[in-house]
């Protein structure tokens, strides 16, 4: 349904920055998304995905016809920001060119520092220390941050630090984030997105949505 999504809540971070001319032709798909359905997380003040039958079955003229409507929040699941969520004036989802969304991957695994602080921030010397083993991030990339999250999407409670929903269960959510001084590298770096494992690129407790302001 989305161009470019990434493991379980792919809240894109996408820059003005249009991706380089990319030769992919050596590289091989790999879809890590999860499945736009029932059972989808969703931010606890945010409609869920709903499904319902238009018709199913064998049609008076004989022949077999299959229909649905359905509806969800777009804020859900494995999802991509578009840039005007938290930048007035800027690129809603189908004007954000193509090329942006196409690039080199880096995956920068701070899931180690994740499992042992579940609010913890990746930090900027996180992405210093990836670019002192692998080399410097180059403008047009696209920054994926593994944080281990992904193996608990199938538990509300484990995956977002509670299974609560309404306005009272947001002060209760506790998963990892992008810092805002991460985040500041990252643009600086001219990356083209950056996508995570999380139900936001902020952290649950955040207050200020340091990283999407960024």
């Amino acid at each position: 349904m989305w161009l470019f999504r990434l493991i379980v809540a792919f809240w894109a971070l996408c820059f003005a920055y249009a991706a380089s001319a990319q030769d992919i032709s050596g590289g091989k798909w790999v879809d890590l998304t999860h499945p736009f359905n029932e059972q989808s997380v969703y931010w606890p003040t945010a409609e869920t995905f709903t499904k319902t039958e238009v018709f199913h079955g064998h049609t008076e003229g004989g022949w077999f016809y299959a229909a649905y409507n359905f509806s969800a929040a777009e804020h859900g699941g494995t999802h991509m920001d578009a840039p005007i969520h938290f930048a007035e004036g800027a690129n809603t989802t189908d004007k954000v060119p193509l090329d942006q969304l196409i690039g080199p991957g880096f995956v920068i695994d701070v899931s180690k520092q994740a499992a042992a602080d579940v609010d913890y921030l990746v930090s900027a010397a996180d992405i210093e220390a990836f670019e002192a083993k692998h080399g410097k991030i180059p403008a047009g990339a696209i920054v994926l941050l593994n944080t281990g999250r992904a193996g608990l999407y199938g538990d509300r409670a484990a995956y977002m630090g509670t299974a609560e929903r309404g306005a009272d269960a947001v002060p209760k959510l506790h998963f990892p984030g992008l810092g805002k001084d991460g985040a500041a590298l990252l643009v600086a770096r001219g990356i083209a997105a950056v996508g995570l494992d999380t139900p936001s690129i902020d952290r649950g407790q955040s207050k200020d949505f340091a990283a999407h302001v960024e």
